[in-house]
């Protein structure tokens, strides 16, 4: 790709300044522009985080001001922003770029899929990350994983699921291959910015949202609007962020400050983790006592649920190719990690109690 010169002097909010952050004495001055609202709990302060870590690690050195969703750029184009080279460095989901490459699904989840434990393992350990790479190459991009919400919930609805009959006709905000699965059920899949999600399920313009999980659900008013949540997203069941670099604007970095970057990431991915397993369990038990009523979804509901996964994503698999590489090491992994799960972490929350 045509190389751009990033470290150079004069920062600014023009398209034509964007790419071009202030240096002075040694100091990278950078935007950030991330997909999500800047104040959102857990994938809004993560992208914060992420810049005070990395402050610190570099003693200053590299300094990124943090843009919330739409403040600099639409939410769903954070990547092709960072890809033009318009901002050296975004915050966001990889499948919101789905679009570019279906792949890109397996780096933030898929349904049935990871959950965020097994997901980093396999990113770090069972050839992910290198997939990843490759594929964020091709576009003139360095990805790095920066945290996932662990298990979601798996909607908000107005009325009662009670089979597979009660989805068809639904208006439902849902993202990445979730909405895909929904679709081959009857359900009109809508993707929209989290921050139009309380207005339109308020407005009637949508009958059902799948958001993140009980913190965010609950920081959104989603309660306010009806209390039936149905658990877990099988459709989605965890989904990770990741902090993306024009590879131009990376390779101008000084390799102690590429290795900050990097080491930022995962140290505010454990954090983001940390965060949502204990928020999660104390917005869980508030809104119990709001009177949100939390359900498991129908066996039939999971089981066309899971049918209609098998059938969107054999047919991802043969209409490309890297989905195919994708998948090979994705499912690799996930058998091993499903066969550990059967014998050790599900005995041992069953005799927890």
């Amino acid at each position: 790709m045509e190389r751009r010169t990033f470290l150079a002097s004069g920062a600014g909010l023009t398209a034509a300044t964007l790419a071009a952050p202030a240096v002075a004495q040694g100091r990278v001055q950078w935007n950030i522009a991330s997909a999500f609202p800047a104040a959102a709990p857990g994938v809004g302060t993560n992208v914060t985080r992420y810049a005070e870590i990395l402050s610190e690690m570099s003693d200053g050195r590299i300094e990124l001001t943090v843009y919330g969703a739409g403040e600099l750029v639409p939410p769903f184009s954070v990547e092709d922003e960072v890809q033009a080279g318009n901002i050296p460095v975004g915050h966001t989901p990889p499948y919101y770029a789905a679009g570019k490459n279906p792949a890109l699904h397996w780096f933030t989840g898929v349904p049935f899929g990871m959950t965020s434990n097994e997901h980093v393992a396999w990113l770090k350990w069972g050839g992910g990350q290198e997939l990843w790479d490759d594929i964020y190459a091709q576009r003139g991009l360095r990805p790095f994983y920066s945290g996932n919400s662990n298990t979601q919930s798996g909607g908000w609805f107005k009325n009662r699921i009670e089979g597979v009959q009660d989805l068809q006709g639904l208006n439902m905000r849902i993202a990445g291959l979730g909405g895909e699965v929904m679709r081959e059920l009857g359900v009109n899949a809508v993707l929209m910015p989290p921050t139009e999600i309380f207005q339109a399920l308020q407005s009637g313009a949508i009958d059902a949202a799948e958001w993140v999980g009980p913190m965010l659900d609950q920081a959104f008013g989603l309660q306010r609007i009806t209390n039936l949540c149905y658990l877990p997203a099988y459709a989605e069941p965890a989904a990770s962020v990741g902090v993306v670099y024009n590879i131009d604007a990376f390779a101008e970095l000084p390799a102690d400050l590429q290795a900050m970057c990097g080491y930022a990431a995962s140290a505010a991915a454990l954090e983001m983790q940390g965060q949502f397993d204990y928020f999660n369990a104390q917005s869980l038990q508030a809104l119990r006592d709001e009177g949100v009523e939390f359900l498991p979804f129908p066996d039939d509901v999971t089981d066309a649920m899971r049918e209609a996964w098998n059938t969107v994503r054999e047919g991802l698999r043969s209409e490309n190719p890297d989905v195919g590489d994708v998948l090979e090491s994705y499912d690799a992994y996930l058998e091993r990690a499903r066969a550990y799960s059967l014998a050790m972490t599900e005995p041992y929350l069953r005799g927890r109690g």
